[in-house]
């Protein structure tokens, strides 16, 4: 058949309200983005994929509770989050910012202080947990203007570098000291094995402990 007598195509038949041809791939990313973006709009909007009201409310008003205890002698009573950690109530709270947040996972023991006369990591340590309690903090070690023996120890023999981890070093070391754990340079060195020194200064922290002891 000659070229010019071929037949011109005939465009199928279609029905009312019918595409006049299929979607394309491009129409068809176009409209799923559209119609998952208003979803995704309408979920946000009215709350339904983030949970209802009542999930909202609840996560707002968290429980609180009301704690009375003593801080380096001087009572002190508050209202926490039942989630608050000694050491953010320390910090944030009180203003007491000698004890340290270093892991916040109490495997430093940037944050040591005492609680009741005993050596506690208060980044673990629960508040309301604490009613009636005494807390000790490296603020409260000092008489005045007096340092505490082993503040002054610390100093004698240089026992740090940088300091950051120097308040919980010396707590840890006056409730080793309490504990009656100064037999030896080695028993010394066991049971303050909870304070890391990044610097490197564990020699004189010893030597700072046995001197408090009076071994020295």
């Amino acid at each position: 058949m000659p070229i010019d007598e071929l037949p011109e195509s005939v465009p199928p038949p279609t029905g009312a309200g019918e595409s006049l041809s299929a979607p394309t791939r491009r129409t068809f990313i176009a409209t799923s983005t559209v119609a998952g973006g208003a979803v995704v709009a309408g979920g946000v909007i009215g709350g339904s994929s983030l949970g209802g009201p009542e999930e909202a409310a609840g996560a707002e008003a968290a429980p609180s509770s009301r704690v009375s205890l003593t801080v380096n002698g001087s009572r002190r009573t508050v209202t926490v989050d039942n989630r608050t950690s000694l050491l953010d109530l320390l910090r944030e709270q009180l203003g007491l910012t000698g004890s340290k947040k270093g892991c916040n996972a109490g495997a430093c023991g940037a944050c040591t202080v005492l609680v009741d006369g005993r050596r506690v990591n208060s980044c673990l340590t629960l508040t309301v947990r604490l009613e009636g309690a005494e807390v000790s903090t490296i603020e409260g070690l000092a008489d005045g203007d007096e340092l505490h023996p082993l503040q002054q120890a610390f100093m004698d023999e240089d026992a740090f570098q940088c300091g950051y981890c120097t308040p919980g070093q010396i707590m840890s070391g006056v409730g080793c000291i309490k504990e009656g754990h100064t037999g030896s340079p080695e028993e010394i060195r066991e049971w303050m094995s909870g304070n890391i020194c990044r610097c490197g200064c564990y020699v004189k922290i010893v030597r700072a402990v046995e001197q408090t002891a009076g071994r020295k």
